[in-house]
Formats: structure tokens, C-alpha cells, sequence
């Protein structure tokens, strides 16, 4: 499976050792580009923590994942483990431009690309709702 998303921060470093000698793992977290974004941990390895820590906040990569789940006491536990990704992009615009669109009223935004043909309206701030429910 593939997953493209920017680098929001890496997470986590855990260091052991098992009967197969010394191991780490990082979680790398990322933000999907849809239209309703996802933030997803993403599991590397001992031989990709040196390259995750190249990747700034912000910059697009492309993952090659594995999803895998097990079961422990009861409860299912799921990992999205990396095996190969690349970079996409350049770093991407100022952090301010975010925060920026969540100020601005919900009526007044545009709808997305992908929406029906039928144009948007926003209700005007004056109108009266008369109906019952």
C-alpha cells in the first residue's frame, strides 16, 4: 500500500534488545492531503531512523506501508509500518496559512473542488429560518 502525506513531527524513539540482537523504532507522523486530512503514525525500523530524520515538518513523502494487526489480552492492537519512502516535495507554506482559514466562518468558505455541480450559497446572516424542525 501507498500513503502521501507531509511530515507533521517524528515522535517517539524506542531502543531494546531481543534475542536477535539490538533494535529501534520511531514514529514518524504525517498529515494526508485529501480533502478531509488524517494524521497517521507511521512505524520505521532500525535502518530508516537515520533517514527520517532528514525529513523537516511540513515536506510531502510518499510511503510504502504495511498495515498489520494483532491481538493481545483481548484487544486488538494495529501498526502502520514503513518498508520504503521517498520524498515528494519541497517544504511546505508558513504554518500561519492554516490558521488563517480556521478563523474565517464556516458560511462564507467555498466548497471543495469535488463537490456537486450545483452552486453554493451561503444562507445569508439575516435570514430567518421558519421551518419546524
Amino acid at each position: 500500500m501507498e500513503i502521501t502525506g507531509k511530515v507533521v513531527r517524528l515522535g517517539t524513539l524506542t531502543e531494546g534488545t531481543s534475542a536477535r540482537g539490538p533494535w529501534r523504532k520511531q514514529e514518524l507522523i504525517i498529515e494526508t492531503e485529501e480533502q478531509y486530512p488524517r494524521t497517521v503514525c507511521l512505524i520505521c525500523w532500525t535502518n530508516q531512523i537515520d533517514e527520517i530524520q532528514k525529513f523537516a515538518p511540513g515536506q510531502t513523502i510518499k510511503a510504502q506501508i504495511e498495515i498489520s494487526s494483532r491481538e493481545f489480552n483481548g484487544k486488538w492492537y494495529t501498526d502502520v509500518r514503513v518498508w520504503r519512502f521517498d520524498p515528494v516535495g519541497t517544504t511546505a507554506a508558513p504554518v500561519a496559512a492554516p490558521a488563517q482559514q480556521a478563523q474565517q466562518p464556516m458560511m462564507h468558505q467555498t466548497p471543495p473542488a469535488a463537490a456537486p455541480t450545483t452552486e453554493y450559497f451561503p444562507p445569508a446572516e439575516d435570514s430567518v429560518d421558519d421551518l419546524p424542525f
